[in-house]
């Protein structure tokens, strides 16, 4: 797809197209943005199983049409259980199994609260905007190629795992291939069971309960009282000034802060042409300094020593880390990566209410625990956390995890609303800058920005190397001017999904809105 999309009545796009018509479907029955993400955020649980669900977290940034801009953290913390006593003898907390399901799972919380936000805008039932998810789970979905691939390629891993993952996503005794059918009927009584209880009961009901002993059983520290004791954060994001837009993004315990710090400080290099090399090693040595500040001090806001609003308001600072940019030569690197992987969506309704909102389980298929009773699939997030006594990210009972998890916001001075982000860890940051950099500063349409080949500086889940990841698509000229500059360069095929599935969309001041989804996954534009 070349071509970006256009409507004038509302918008929703994700990484695959059967949840991002759910979501147009709400949109046009009268609902919300955020009513239409909430419907997307479920039929992604069902349809893109690998990559999120319910047993994740996620993070929501709303901007309502009189211009309020708010966030929603849905964060699980790490259980009361989860001491250096409990993996004692252990380096690291696994990455897989019940020592790795060690943080309550958010998202449904999240769900809740943006709709509790929404108060009076809300328009459709809740067992309306879970129809689809439910319909799907039931009924089976056909497995995408990407799916097929990780499935496949992870299987050995998953299926060691006590609980139900085979017994659902091996149902012959093998990965499923692309084009069968993936049928979960525990995870549809689930959604139904919340459609009919309320979302609430995720964590302090019936549900809860049977979630709970499944977990238990499994040998997971998470216990009934950690469900309890959750609650979805309403919170307000980071923000910078640029040129022509103030940016949006979340707050920890997300890389939000690496994000923006990337955007504000390739602006101070005045970089006058896209494409070329000053473009991409730019931002790749704007990554490495945001990087070092992310790696060095971003987690539980309660344990962070840093401010990170103060430090994107302070310019003089920002001038100090962008003046350690060489504009021809590369930093050294490697530094310790993040891995993951997400789903983001979002959608604009005809009223102006913009949503940017992301949610995952981690790793492929999270922790590979699979809840017999409730067909949950349950985050690997905590694992993330070291095994310490002390520092920003050591193991602490009720401590939220580091999250690469963010999405993004714009409200350009023209009037113009941009919402966009991208699945992908490491690769979340850089992916937003490249697309943002292109559309907003270079005059890139939209979907181009988003097709357009891309990079990725860093380590991808299962992969040891921490060179500067480039798609074959870029010129060879440009390929050979990043290596001379002192860059190791690794090419990797065109279109691949090491590089993310991101999806933008834009409101215009008129009103009409505009979108672009990402030819590397399964999803598209839906608009009315």
């Amino acid at each position: 797809m070349l071509h970006t999309l256009r409507a004038r009545r509302g918008m929703t796009v994700a990484p695959h197209h059967l949840a991002a018509h759910a979501g147009r479907d709400v949109l046009r029955e009268g609902g919300s943005a955020v009513e239409a993400c909430v419907a997307m955020a479920a039929t992604l649980a069902v349809v893109y199983p690998h990559m999120t669900g319910i047993g994740g977290d996620g993070f929501w940034l709303v901007r309502e049409a009189d211009g309020r801009v708010h966030a929603i953290d849905a964060c699980g913390r790490s259980a009361q259980a989860a001491t250096l006593a409990f993996y004692a003898g252990q380096t690291r907390i696994p990455w897989r199994g019940p020592g790795a399901a060690n943080t309550v799972a958010g998202t449904v919380s999240g769900w809740a609260l943006a709709l509790a936000l929404a108060g009076e805008g809300n328009r459709l039932p809740l067992a309306r905007l879970l129809e689809e998810a439910i319909a799907h789970a039931r009924a089976g979905v056909p497995v995408t190629a990407g799916g097929a691939q990780v499935a496949a390629a992870k299987g050995a891993e998953l299926r060691a795992q006590p609980g139900a993952y085979a017994a659902t996503f091996e149902p012959d005794g093998r990965a499923l291939r692309e084009g069968e059918l993936l049928r979960q009927p525990r995870l549809a009584d689930t959604l139904a069971q919340l459609a009919r209880a309320g979302l609430d009961d995720f964590y302090r009901g019936a549900l809860a309960r049977t979630i709970a002993a499944d977990l238990a059983a499994l040998g997971s520290p998470l216990a009934l009282a950690d469900l309890q004791a959750h609650r979805a954060q309403a919170s307000t994001p980071l923000h910078v000034r640029l040129e022509q837009a103030t940016l949006y993004n979340h707050a920890p315990p997300t890389q939000g802060l690496a994000s923006l710090l990337i955007l504000a400080l390739f602006e101070r290099l005045q970089v006058q042409q896209g494409e070329g090399f000053a473009h991409v090693h730019g931002l790749v040595e704007a990554t490495k300094q945001a990087f070092l500040i992310r790696d060095a001090h971003v987690g539980d806001p309660a344990w962070m020593s840093l401010d990170p609003q103060a430090l994107l308001d302070d310019a003089a600072a920002l001038d100090g880390l962008a003046a350690r940019i060489d504009p021809a030569r590369a930093l050294p690197w490697p530094q310790p990566a993040q891995a993951g992987d997400t789903t983001w969506f979002g959608a604009i309704d005809g009223r102006g209410q913009a949503v940017s909102c992301i949610q995952s389980t981690y790793f492929e298929f999270g922790s590979g625990l699979v809840l017999p009773a409730t067909g949950i699939t349950w985050q690997n997030r905590g694992c993330s956390f070291g095994l310490a006594a002390d520092g920003w990210n050591a193991l602490k009972p009720g401590r939220k995890p580091f999250h690469t998890l963010n999405p993004a916001l714009a409200v350009f001075d023209d009037g113009r609303v941009m919402s966009y982000g991208t699945m992908g860890g490491e690769g979340q940051p850089q992916t937003q800058a490249a697309i943002f950099s292109r559309y907003a500063r270079f005059g890139m349409p939209l979907q181009q920005a988003v097709s357009a080949p891309r990079w990725l500086l860093g380590r991808t889940w299962g992969e040891d190397s921490t060179s500067l990841k480039l798609e074959d698509r870029f010129a060879p000229e440009l390929i050979q001017a990043l290596r001379a500059a002192g860059h190791v360069v690794e090419l990797l095929p065109a279109h691949t999904s090491v590089m993310g599935h991101a999806g933008a969309l834009v409101r215009e001041a008129d009103g009409t809105l505009s979108g672009a989804s990402d030819p590397r996954s399964d999803g598209v534009v839906a608009g009315w």
